[in-house]
């Protein structure tokens, strides 16, 4: 996994504060990879209840996670009960790293 400690704990924090406790979140995608180079932060973030406006609350985390990596590029991916679930969530549930 391509994330320092110390980004993982503020993904971690930023996560909790934003939708609670219970909020799970997954690294997916080309960070997974310890031999790839570059690429965006992708995240799945898995809620167990409803989420109120879900464009609005993946922009806002996808931007405070941004800062806190120095402006790295963030794809935030939300499963909760009121979303529908889409094939690239199997995806990032198969192959990401729980944080």
């Amino acid at each position: 996994m391509r994330l320092n400690p110390q980004h993982v704990a503020a993904i971690k924090q930023l996560a909790a504060e934003q939708f609670g406790a219970d909020v799970r979140v997954r690294l997916f995608g080309s960070r997974v990879d310890d031999a790839a180079r570059g690429g965006d932060v992708d995240l799945l973030v898995e809620l167990d209840a409803p989420v109120a406006e879900p464009g609005l609350a993946s922009a806002r985390f996808s931007v405070r996670v941004s800062r806190a990596m120095n402006g790295r590029k963030v794809d935030v991916l939300l499963a909760a009960p009121n979303l529908r679930t889409q094939p690239i969530h199997e995806v990032a549930r198969r192959e990401g790293v729980l944080l």
